[in-house]
């Protein structure tokens, strides 16, 4: 019999409580022992989600639909001028409440397609676009937004626009979604369409019709809700009136707008293909003053750029800030008093000033029109003209950079064809050679043989700067433009400076503003700044947005020294001889100023500008008809007016009306400012022209000799003067009585001699008092651009004999007067011959030297 006896019990160890930390976890192997279980997961998921349950539903509680806003939240917008004294406002909203059903549908329905197409679906947020936004900034990616037109209304109509946090958008989010509980759908469109800001000032789809197109939203087309629906977004960038970029920008909204009202359903193909770009109404801001309101414009949108002060008109126009300017009064009344045309002028001439401090680039002037609500375009910062010679400099500092003195000559003869400097043929489309000229009464300009580069400067030599832009290159001119403040492209992205041979002369297109801030350069000797119309923006005790652009140097001083000189000159010697007489407060000492005058092509624009150390001011003029070509415009010969006018001068140039106004602008402008003189700069000692000596190994004597120029006789003698002064001669003149015109020269001291360097020469020169006494009478003035029998009957009634001779021109009609020698006004003999050169029309169907446009000239 067995005995069965049961098992032993063995001890045990204890089982071991696990940690927090679990991994690798036991009883599993490879990738296994790392994967969490499905115990965790499903807890993790259900604590979160509890979590995320938990806040909701205590913000669900806790936040409540406040009451609406009132006007009380709409505080005006102040802006000062640098002084503090008050410049301006930005009014409160303008606000007309209308009714959806007083509505076309497609109004909403626009605004709906544009900004929330499935805002009648959803329950007043859109999670799968806040998802993607969230996803998208988490990312690095430009920032987004994910707003349905619900959250926008509730933003407009409960909480204020402004800068959100992700705390106050979660509020909105939860406000949206009890709005939506609360409020039809309905009821939500209409709020919304009473309170979005759409630009100009006006709050609401009613008022925003009125700005836009002058009638009420009742009467508003499906192209005109297109078009306000598209630009919600960025309203103050988007308004055509900002210029070429803007207008494509809300052209290319317009047309998505449609596209998608065509994809919901609410306007047919037919419809979409019939609708047409809205015709808007001009646009008048702010009141008193109409010159106020270019001002206020060009501060608001200064204050929208994003990459600045990123301060939206909506802000500026219910904010309650404090902006000071940095224009200054005195100087800004100036402008204004400076710039008034006259009343004989064209009404489709303008004129523009602009006025920067060099050392920071501040405005402290900046007439942009007369009046905003007949030229709705500032004339000095969105309008654009030729710029002429003004940008002859460039070309000079690059020569300098290069190491090319001002001693240097070059051939300054007129008429010239110079390799590469072409026309381009209408009906070819190819490149021609084309003839170059200087400014001038000759048949073809006036001729400046062997011309220095200093005096090229100062008498702004055509033919002289084309030789010297071969020589140093376009593509260096148009780099120099650049650095110096010359934007590279326009708002449309179109190349602005072209890397050709014309460019020295002026062809391109730019704004006021962008000369003087180039010219800003020049003054701050090589240091470029930013433009800037705003200091500071306060709200309160809080400053909101301070300028603090950094400044680059551009140029070396020795470069912008010798710039400078030369730029003296024009003023000294030159054209810009107008504004040579600012003085200091003490009303004697003479204060420096530099500058250069342009004249573009056929005198449709005219320019001064210049500086002295401590202010650059360029003044512009030009004549453009907006309703010439069948509404497409087209600019025009400046019609001369005032004391031009009764000079019987055909065109206006800068050095006229341009520079005589840039100087009295400046003279008052300058009151009390101390005189400070520009950098020193010494003339280089000019390479001579040595003769060769009989000696056939020269020594250093022969060296030290040149020979007087035996050609001299019959010059006038400044001319004489600088050739001497290029042999290192120095002109003594000697007055002779004599029946030659005044100044011309009639002998010159060892004419033909060897010579020691800085001898001094007599030349002898008539005064004109010798002349016997005869009768004279005046060469009639306006014979240029009038018909051949006309001019020659003109001549023939003031006892002249007229000598007719013939030439191309592609600017002079055919039949017409190019050119009058002796000129228009010249006082001559009775029964002097007097040549009209006649024009045959253009020797070949051709554009102007560039695709910018053509000679320039000033």
């Amino acid at each position: 019999m067995s005995h069965w006896s049961p098992s032993p019990i063995w001890p045990q160890t204890p089982r071991r409580r696990q940690g927090i930390w679990n991994y690798p976890r036991p009883h599993r192997t490879g990738i296994r022992a790392w994967v969490p279980s499905w115990r965790f997961v499903v807890g993790t998921l259900l604590t979160g989600t509890s979590l995320v349950a938990g806040v909701i539903l205590a913000a669900w509680v806790d936040v409540t639909v406040p009451g609406e806003l009132n006007t009380v939240r709409s505080e005006t917008t102040t802006v000062y001028y640098s002084d503090g004294k008050p410049l301006g406002k930005f009014a409160a909203e303008n606000r007309t409440i209308v009714s959806l059903a007083d509505l076309p549908p497609y109004v909403a329905e626009a605004v709906i397609a544009s900004e929330d197409q499935s805002f009648r679906t959803h329950m007043g947020i859109n999670p799968l676009g806040i998802a993607r936004a969230a996803l998208n900034n988490i990312t690095g990616g430009a920032q987004q937004g994910a707003s349905t037109l619900t959250q926008q209304y509730v933003e407009n109509y409960y909480i204020g626009v402004g800068e959100a946090t992700y705390a106050d958008k979660f509020r909105e989010a939860i406000l949206a979604l009890k709005v939506t509980q609360e409020q039809s759908k309905e009821e939500v469109l209409e709020g919304y369409m009473n309170t979005i800001y759409l630009g100009r000032g006006a709050y609401g789809i009613e008022a925003a019709s009125q700005a836009y197109f002058g009638h009420p939203a009742s009467k508003m087309t499906i192209s005109e809700s297109a078009f306000l629906a598209g630009i919600i977004p960025n309203p103050t960038y988007w308004d055509p009136r900002q210029g070429e970029g803007a207008q494509a920008q809300a052209e290319a909204r317009w047309g998505r707008t449609l596209d998608f009202m065509v994809e919901s359903g609410v306007i047919t193909a037919d419809d979409r293909a019939a609708a047409e770009f809205p015709k808007l109404k001009k646009y008048t801001q702010g009141s008193g003053n109409p010159q106020t309101a270019y001002l206020l414009e060009a501060v608001a949108k200064e204050l929208a750029d994003p990459e600045g002060a990123n301060i939206q008109e909506a802000q500026l126009t219910t904010g309650g800030f404090s902006i000071k300017t940095t224009i200054d009064r005195k100087m800004q009344a100036a402008a204004a008093e400076a710039m008034a045309l006259p009343k004989d002028a064209d009404e489709n001439t303008r004129a523009s000033l602009t006025s920067i401090d060099p050392s920071s680039g501040a405005i402290r002037a900046l007439y942009g029109g007369p009046d905003y609500g007949t030229y709705p375009t500032n004339s000095a910062t969105q309008d654009i003209a030729q710029a002429g010679s003004t940008f002859k400099p460039f070309t000079l500092v690059a020569a300098l950079e290069q190491g090319i003195p001002l001693t240097k000559t070059y051939d300054g003869t007129s008429p010239q064809e110079i390799e590469g400097y072409n026309n381009r043929n209408a009906e070819t489309g190819e490149e021609e050679q084309a003839v170059l000229t200087n400014f001038g009464q000759p048949p073809y300009g006036e001729s400046y043989p062997n011309v220095s580069l200093l005096d090229a400067t100062a008498n702004s030599v055509n033919t002289a700067y084309v030789h010297l832009n071969v020589e140093v290159g376009p593509a260096k001119t148009k780099d120099v433009a650049t650095r110096a403040g010359i934007p590279e492209t326009d708002a449309a992205g179109n190349e602005i400076v072209a890397p050709n041979l014309a460019n020295v002369l002026g062809t391109a297109s730019v704004h006021n503003i962008d000369i003087a801030r180039a010219y800003s350069t020049f003054a701050s000797q090589g240091i470029r700044t930013e433009p800037h119309l705003v200091d500071e923006v306060t709200n309160g005790d809080m400053t909101l947005y301070q300028w603090s652009e950094p400044s680059e140097t551009e140029f070396e001083p020795e470069v912008m020294a010798a710039t400078t000189y030369a730029l003296t000159q024009v003023v000294q010697e030159g054209s810009g001889e107008p504004a040579s007489h600012l003085v200091g407060p003490d009303g004697v000492t003479p204060r420096p100023v530099a500058g250069k005058t342009g004249t573009s092509n056929s005198n449709r624009s005219a320019w001064f500008a210049g500086y002295v150390p401590q202010l650059a001011t360029v003044v512009g003029l030009y004549q453009y008809d907006r309703e010439a070509r069948e509404g497409k415009g087209e600019y025009q010969q400046i019609t001369p007016f005032g004391e031009w006018k009764e000079m019987g001068l055909t065109g206006l140039t800068g050095g006229t009306w341009p520079v005589t106004a840039w100087a009295d602008y400046m003279s008052k402008a300058t009151e009390g400012m101390d005189v400070v003189e520009f950098p020193p700069y010494e003339m280089p000692v000019p390479e001579p022209s040595v003769s060769p000596t009989p000696s056939e190994s020269p020594s250093e004597e022969a060296d030290d000799l040149v020979v007087v120029p035996d050609d001299l006789v019959g010059q006038q003698f400044t001319e004489a003067s600088a050739t001497l002064a290029n042999l290192q001669l120095v002109a003594v003149q000697v007055d002779v009585d004599s029946p030659e015109p005044a100044g011309t020269v009639l002998a010159v001291d060892r004419a033909g001699q060897e010579v020691e360097r800085n001898s001094s020469i007599e030349v002898q020169v008539s005064n004109g008092s010798g002349a016997e006494e005869e009768e004279t009478t005046m060469v009639p003035w306006g014979l240029t651009n009038q018909d051949q029998d006309d001019a020659e009957q003109a001549l023939q009634d003031a006892e002249l004999t007229p000598v007719v001779q013939e030439a191309p021109s592609d600017t002079v009609p055919e039949g017409s007067v190019i050119t009058v020698d002796p000129g228009e006004g010249s006082e001559v003999p009775k029964g002097s011959e007097v040549t009209l050169v006649v024009s045959t029309g253009p020797e070949d169907p051709s554009d102007d030297p560039s695709e910018d446009g053509g000679g320039i000239f000033g």
